[in-house]
């Protein structure tokens, strides 16, 4: 251990390090400790799962605050999750008992007498979301300076998390609105389990204080893993025996890899957790096995989903939790055994994530990847026989495990959506100011460096025009529509929720809450829901409630997924690497290793007579050109190819971008000249003729000038930069 770090450390700490037993600090403690100590810098520690970076960050600042106390809060810290809030809430609890420093959660589920008690006399460490923080700039803004009027650090969980996406911009932009209440900048501290190039994140954590921030080099150990993918063919079209067999097969298999195991079944979607543990609970119950299979997804209430992450932790039988992403991000689940993931993996990152959920204290981490495919599918154009979600993990795996690259940070540059939010937000927050006022407090703001004073003007003129805002005699006001939106407690967030009708199961003495779905099921309907199937009782619309009893078998739900995932460019040429490549994957099962080469041969033949380009004729008057460019480079080749003539359309496997589907009768000569003509001398994205409708995401897109949108789709939505790297 080191001594020098060690004997810097507060008394209650060091007692604290030798009742569990410690042998030695780890780098990254040893490392932010002189950084926190030493300097007045920010601090980002970016290190894999378990790896120590929550005790790397709060040791020293618990430290300095026991040395030289605050006079209000004085360490926040801030997470996407309020399961994560809970769960370091119990680790942090146990840690200050001695010490006498208070540690409050603040969150729309927490104590409101301990909130109360926190605002007559702030101090300690305080937890909370982006959220809360906004709630108390709109509704409590006089507290705000008294409660960090002496705050110390900010500790920001999970960034990758919050980064790419207007959520991460809102929590800086309240950060940046609470500095300048207070009159000075607290220092940040960020932890990240996933980061790729860390100078992005970096530029990004410290974004409105003008400080450095520090990024410790630690002697990261090499991550030992054993993966796995299979894959299985399975007939669902084809309503017989045999395609039930297969069918079979595929949950035999999961329940086989998870039986007996302390682990994380993952899926992208809710319905697929829902089906995945249903079907492992039938198997287990037909085995006689003591298996524990339970679900875990946002629309599963908070008390379920903690009674399932204490489970896991907690229990001296093996117990499975099928997941989405809720489960993805540092909540402490103990000593997970093996990680299994339906599918792929949206990102790198993701990947990542899940990995490094199992192989704690020294151990390899153990993830297995499972595919199904519909091999009933009617015959179809090549490429859509083919399995590009599965190509993209091989292609996820390759680039971690052999050349340890993870997604850059993405910047947006022009997030209007919150531009609208954050202006609502100052309105909501002061009541009453004039434009130019209002105008200094936003444009001023980091986050929208960008946004020009003719952006903000037009914006201001659509709220005024809309009933958004009203002019007042000393000027803007929040007007009536305005009103609506600001008082409406969705408000706080900047993700869109769907409307969802609240779950409560009738079959114990009181309706307890089981969760929420997006459909208004009728009386008698079945679906799922927590792993387990229910039937409608009754509906109370008015209310948003279904009241459910417990029924015995499998039943299915739907709900809408939302957001969008953008490809990198790496991975795209990565796939086209395995394609182009015979090589025999040593992770690939037999099952999985048929099917990669099934798919090459099926490229290989379609591809047998293309030139330079991949381009492949369809027909007389349709071609298929392939890119194997990101997602956003693969949208500014499809507006450059509509400026040269061309009808066009990307074709997306899920959200992967496949390939652009070119309609002309100019013939097969003239898209390769074409492509050509644009990989050399690239192409202007700021005179490509974008339509009304172009597709962007932001909850509050409805109220933001079309001029804009078409702007912001332009500027982060499209990479002109990629064509140089068009195949």
């Amino acid at each position: 251990m080191s001594d020098e770090v060690f004997n810097r450390f507060a008394p209650f700490i060091r007692d604290h390090i030798y009742r569990n037993h410690w042998e030695e600090l780890r780098d990254i403690q040893v490392a932010a400790a002189r950084v926190i100590f030493d300097t007045e810098d920010n601090l980002l520690l970016t290190s894999g799962t378990a790896s120590g970076k929550t005790e790397a960050a709060f040791l020293p600042a618990l430290t300095k605050l026991w040395e030289e106390p605050s006079a209000s809060v004085g360490i926040l810290y801030i997470s996407p999750l309020k399961a994560l809030i809970n769960n370091q809430f119990e680790r942090l609890e146990e840690l200050l008992e001695e010490a006498y420093i208070p540690v409050t959660k603040w969150h729309g589920d927490a104590s409101q007498s301990a909130k109360q008690r926190l605002l007559k006399n702030p101090s300690g460490v305080m937890q909370t979301t982006p959220e809360s923080l906004e709630s108390m700039l709109i509704r409590n803004s006089t507290s705000v300076a008294k409660l960090f009027s002496d705050l110390r650090f900010i500790i920001i969980d999970e960034v990758h998390y919050f980064m790419d996406n207007d959520r991460g911009l809102q929590l800086l932009s309240v950060l940046e609105r609470i500095q300048r209440m207070i009159g000075f900048c607290p220092r940040r501290i960020g932890l990240s389990a996933t980061l790729g190039d860390s100078s992005a994140p970096a530029r990004w954590l410290s974004m409105g204080t003008g400080a450095r921030c520090v990024v410790p080099k630690t002697e990261a150990k090499k991550r030992r893993a054993r993966i796995s993918v299979r894959f299985f063919p399975i007939a669902e079209k084809i309503p017989n025996s045999d395609s039930k067999t297969l069918l079979e097969k595929y949950y035999e298999y999961l329940y086989e890899v998870t039986h007996g195991k302390r682990c994380i079944l993952f899926s992208n979607s809710k319905g697929e957790v829902e089906e995945n543990v249903a079907h492992l609970r039938r198997i287990s119950e037909k085995k006689k096995a003591n298996d524990c299979y339970l679900a875990h997804h946002a629309n599963i209430s908070p008390a379920l989903r903690e009674f399932a992450e204490k489970r896991v932790k907690s229990a001296e039988l093996p117990v499975c939790v099928g997941a989405t992403v809720t489960l993805e991000l540092g909540i402490d689940l103990g000593r997970l055994e093996r990680i299994v993931q339906t599918g792929c993996p949206l990102t790198v990152s993701g990947f990542v994530q899940r990995l490094g959920r199992s192989g704690r204290r020294g151990s390899a981490s153990e993830m297995y990847f499972v595919f199904r495919y519909d091999m009933s599918l009617p015959p179809s154009v090549f490429y859509r026989e083919i399995n590009w979600d599965f190509l993209m993990c091989i292609a996820q795996i390759l680039l971690y495990m052999r050349e340890g690259w993870v997604e850059p940070m993405y910047l947006p540059k022009l997030p209007y959506s919150l531009l609208y939010h954050q202006t609502m937000s100052v309105m909501a927050a002061s009541g009453c100011m004039t434009p130019q006022e209002l105008a200094r407090q936003i444009l001023t703001l980091s986050v929208f460096g960008n946004v020009s004073k003719e952006d903000f003007r037009l914006l201001l003129s659509e709220l005024l025009e809309n009933g958004h805002l009203e002019r007042g005699e000393d000027g803007l006001l929040i007007g009536s529509r305005g009103e609506a939106q600001v008082n409406n407690y969705d408000f706080l967030a900047v993700f869109s929720v769907p409307v969802e009708y609240s779950v409560r199961s009738v079959d114990g003495t009181s309706a307890e809450i089981i969760g929420t779905v997006q459909n208004p099921f009728g009386v008698g309907s079945q679906f799922a829901l927590a792993g387990q199937a229910w039937e409608v009782v009754s509906l109370d619309r008015k209310a948003l409630n279904i009241y459910v009893r417990k029924i015995e078998g499998i039943s299915a739900n739907m709900w809408t997924d939302t957001g969008n995932e953008y490809v990198h460019l790496r991975v795209m040429k990565k796939i086209l690497e395995i394609l182009r490549t015979d090589e025999d994957f040593s992770f690939l099962d037999e099952s999985a290793k048929k099917r990669l080469s099934d798919v090459r041969a099926k490229w290989r033949n379609a591809l047998a007579e293309c030139g330079e380009h991949f381009v492949v004729p369809l027909s007389e008057t349709v071609f298929a050109v392939f890119p194997f460019l990101g997602t956003r480079g693969t949208m500014a080749l499809l507006y450059a190819l509509r400026e040269k003539g061309f009808g066009a359309d990307v074709w997306l496997s899920r959200y992967i971008p496949v390939c652009i589907e070119v309609k002309t009768d100019r013939g097969l000569g003239a898209v390769i000249s074409a492509l050509n003509a644009i990989k050399q001398n690239g192409a202007d994205k700021y005179g490509f003729s974008i339509p009304d409708n172009c597709e962007i995401s932001g909850k509050y897109n409805d109220f933001i000038p079309r001029v804009l949108l078409k702007k912001q789709y332009v500027e982060d939505y499209l990479d002109t930069d990629e064509l140089s790297e068009l195949e």
